[in-house]
């Protein structure tokens, strides 16, 4: 029986294989440089993202004319977020591509492929490390502002025991007004008057707005320990009531427009990740073909 004959064209399916098999033995992914590519990006990201935080880019001043505004650190952060996505990602697919061994008897543009897949799954792993490291940093802030956030924003850290109270008892600001009464008592003191007005304001901004009933309750209190007639106290109610919402608006679009601007960084970071990749790459091959010319 005779057999076929194999073909020796270079550019025949499966040339340069052990035997000339049809399927290679190994897989085009290489998890070494992969992984090490990942890790310097994501390092790499810490750090500028720490230098940014020690600059102020991250942070924003909740008083008014000092420090930077919500607009503002939208716009700075993102421009950090850019260029550290530009060079933790150029980093670390750089050094995906350049690390990686060569490939012998693989055509030139499936060189080319494997070095941006590889580029853009380095970012990737860097992009989940990244995303569990910075979840468990917010997840602290979030406890340490749990505990005093409200306390700063009421004015007195007595107070934060109010966002403790709504926590653990959601239903505290109805009670409150199970036993309010059309005369508050003037002679109450100014720290529980002032826990009860933040839990009305409190949960009366998480369901969207203040009730007409609140608005009139909480004026009343105004009036009976400011001295201030009932329509200047309504009056001085709203205004507040006004710049909240103002501020829980611009809040929300920032937190809008910081979840946009991370999006387009990402995507930016996955494209020069992926193009250092094949540059570091490009190099790792004309430095092997300088070798083998100075080996001959």
């Amino acid at each position: 029986m005779v057999s076929a004959p194999v073909s020796t064209r270079v550019d025949a399916y499966g040339y340069g294989e052990a035997g000339h098999t049809v399927e290679a033995s190994t897989s085009g992914i290489a998890w070494p440089p992969i992984l090490g590519g990942a890790f310097a990006a994501a390092a790499t990201s810490l750090i500028l993202l720490a230098l940014g935080s020690g600059f102020g880019l991250t942070s924003v001043s909740p008083w008014p004319n000092s420090g930077a505004s919500a607009t503002t650190f939208t716009i700075m952060m993102a421009i950090w977020l850019i260029i550290v996505q530009w060079v933790s990602s150029g980093l670390g697919g750089y050094l995906t591509g350049r690390l990686r061994t060569k490939w012998v008897g693989v055509h030139t543009h499936e060189v080319f492929f494997r070095d941006t897949a590889h580029g853009f799954l380095a970012w990737a792993v860097a992009a989940v490390v990244g995303v569990a490291v910075l979840a468990s940093m917010a997840s602290a802030v979030v406890s340490g502002n749990d505990r005093w956030g409200p306390a700063v924003a009421s004015g007195d850290r007595a107070d934060g025991r109010n966002q403790a109270v709504l926590q653990a008892n959601p239903s505290a600001s109805y009670v409150d007004s199970l036993f309010r009464s059309d005369h508050p008592d003037a002679n109450a003191s100014e720290q529980d008057v002032r826990a009860e007005a933040a839990r009305i304001l409190a949960i009366s901004i998480r369901n969207g707005d203040v009730s007409a009933d609140d608005k009139t309750y909480l004026a009343q209190l105004v009036a009976a320990h400011t001295g201030l007639s009932q329509a200047n106290a309504e009056k001085r109610v709203d205004e507040v009531i006004t710049k909240i919402k103002a501020d829980a608006d611009a809040a929300r679009k920032a937190g809008a427009y910081l979840s946009i601007f991370t999006a387009v960084s990402m995507l930016i970071g996955a494209f020069i990740a992926a193009a250092a990749a094949a540059l570091g790459g490009r190099h790792r091959d004309e430095d092997w073909r300088v070798r083998s010319d100075l080996l001959r």
